[in-house]
């Protein structure tokens, strides 16, 4: 994959792309990069122009400079595929990915494909989410990372049993990856897609493209009503529940999230009866 930079309101953002083709563009969870979303890369690049994005604060794209607003991060979506000359791109993402993927849909009709939506919510956050994550981010400043002690509660939010006994391997990345936040950044983004979520229901009403929401079964952070209740608010979407993932569905069940993605789009491009 190669990397580029793309300048946008939210700083420079580096993203990694490979394949031709049809245009697809992969945002990852709070406190996740690009690579989140490696397997779906290595899947679809044969076939897709494949766009992995390290979101505002995250990887190697710039650090934030303070809290943002969803409309924003449409925007960074809106100036990389304009940057890539694409006209219409497949958006999927995760949790923080997923909510930025529904805003997209319904503010910029014209230059979406698809989108899968997944791990996510629609609603406002509850005052039990504000606590946790406000906690959490308060820990990290003063350890000065997430790390030692703070790797426990991060696996919660995002890793479900199966993963946690059965895969080493994505335990591994997601410390890993947890590590790697600028807490200054990890803090802006928190305060913005957690305290500071929207409302989204309504938005998501106006959404007119094909939409596929995917919960995961073991979920902590959005549980699979909160999830269908986001895919309720999209008219004619799709949902469906994965049972052995929990936060990180396209890193805990990556053949099953392809395939989930690969029979959407076959569904979407067959002539209609």
């Amino acid at each position: 994959m190669q990397d580029r930079y793309v300048e946008t309101v939210l700083g420079r953002i580096r993203l990694r792309v490979d394949g031709s083709g049809p245009a697809m563009l992969f945002w990852p969870s709070l406190l996740m990069d690009g690579t989140l979303w490696s397997a779906q890369a290595a899947h679809f690049a044969d076939r897709f122009q494949v766009i992995l994005v390290d979101p505002p604060g995250h990887g190697g794209s710039d650090p934030l400079t303070g809290p943002f607003t969803f409309e924003q991060c449409a925007e960074v979506i809106l100036a990389i595929i304009d940057d890539l000359q694409v006209e219409k791109v497949h958006l999927i993402g995760n949790s923080w990915g997923g909510m930025i993927g529904g805003t997209f849909a319904a503010l910029h009709p014209d230059r979406i494909g698809i989108a899968v939506l997944m791990n996510a919510t629609a609603s406002p956050a509850g005052r039990r989410q504000k606590v946790e994550y406000g906690v959490l981010i308060r820990a990290a400043q003063l350890l000065g990372g997430m790390r030692g002690p703070l790797t426990g509660p991060v696996r919660d939010a995002f890793l479900g049993p199966t993963a946690k006994r059965e895969k080493p391997e994505v335990v591994a990345t997601v410390n890993e990856l947890a590590r790697k936040v600028d807490i200054k950044s990890g803090r802006h983004a928190v305060v913005s897609v957690v305290p500071r979520r929207p409302d989204q229901r309504a938005l998501l009403g106006k959404i007119r493209t094909p939409v596929l929401v995917v919960a995961g079964a073991e979920d902590a952070t959005f549980p699979v009503a909160e999830t269908e209740e986001m895919a309720d608010s999209i008219p004619g979407a799709r949902f469906v529940v994965l049972e052995q993932s929990a936060h990180l569905a396209a890193l805990e069940s990556p053949k099953e999230v392809n395939a989930l993605i690969d029979d959407f789009l076959t569904d979407q491009s067959a002539p209609s009866s």
